[in-house]
């Protein structure tokens, strides 16, 4: 019988340094994208994959995660004692009926590959999926996992999201050794953790979307540690490789950086310029500020001319 992917682990027990102090006292995964935090970015792209168990892997001071997909009973009798159904909609849909919570407490930060294995008791025997909210993929159809998933339907096997990056930055992933197996779809070969250019077996690196097979608990509780003292995930997807077949499948749509300061700003403008409600408005903004910066404006434009 085929395995369906229907949980789905999101590792969010980092501390979020590159961007305090913003994150000194709130998870950097609530950091907003125009009107929703980063990790509902995540969670709806999970549960639009068909998944109904979203498995938090928190620390101490993630609180924030929990209350924001818990029931906030005092904020939905004052919405709907005020008429405003809109609001109270959209505060009771952040996680749907049929999808359900549970939050595991990361002791101690030891790495992605240590936070995945934190998900074993309950992840048990079944395949899972793995979202990093750092990266944020937006794509005007089928989410990233939504597609990675109908592979998995297929192949039955782990399969990694790739994305085709500049050779000068190789140094800042896990880039994959692939083989050609299917359009957009390699076999994975091997994986190097972040080498220099002249090292790197290809510029297909691997980003913030997983599907694994539960053989990768096994592997990760003997996996030593590795770069920084720390359970690398890629490690354990080394030790894999030995094993099963592992696919890499290069997904359609954009990823935007959003563990950078930079692509957190791409990610809120381009978000806000595609808004519904505030779209149009903000555009205007933009190039009347375009123009105050430039100092050029329709104005004079028309006397140059």
């Amino acid at each position: 019988m085929k395995r369906k992917v229907h949980m789905a682990v999101f590792p969010v027990a980092g501390l979020g340094t590159r961007f305090l102090p913003a994150t000194k006292a709130s998870p950097k995964e609530m950091l907003p994208i125009v009107d929703k935090p980063l990790i509902q970015y995540a969670v709806e792209e999970a549960v639009a994959a068909g998944v109904n168990t979203l498995v938090f892997i928190i620390g101490r001071t993630k609180n924030a995660i929990a209350d924001h997909f818990d029931k906030a009973y005092e904020l939905e009798a004052e919405l709907e004692a005020r008429g405003k159904k809109d609001l109270l909609q959209v505060v009771q849909g952040i996680v749907p009926h049929h999808v359900h919570c549970v939050y595991i407490r990361q002791a101690e930060a030891l790495g992605l590959g240590h936070a995945v294995l934190c998900a074993k008791p309950v992840v048990g025997e079944q395949p899972f999926a793995v979202l990093l909210a750092d990266d944020l993929i937006e794509n005007g159809q089928d989410g990233a996992l939504k597609q990675m998933a109908d592979h998995f339907d297929k192949y039955q096997c782990s399969i990694l999201g790739v994305e085709r990056i500049p050779e000068s930055e190789t140094q800042k992933y896990g880039v994959i050794k692939p083989l050609s197996f299917a359009q957009r779809l390699s076999n994975l070969d091997g994986i190097v953790e972040k080498p220099k250019p002249q090292d790197a077996p290809s510029n297909l690196a691997v980003v913030g979307r997983y599907i694994l097979t539960p053989r990768i608990f096994d592997l990760l509780e003997r996996t030593p540690r590795g770069a920084g003292n720390e359970i690398q995930l890629t490690d354990g997807i080394a030790a894999l490789l030995q094993e099963e077949q592992v696919l890499a499948y290069e997904f359609e749509g954009r990823r935007y950086d959003c563990g950078s300061k930079l692509g957190y700003l791409k990610a809120t403008i381009e978000y806000g310029l595609r808004h519904e409600e505030l779209g149009e408005a903000f555009r205007t903004y933009l190039q009347s500020l375009t123009r105050d910066m430039t100092g050029t404006t329709e104005m004079d434009r028309a006397v140059s001319l």
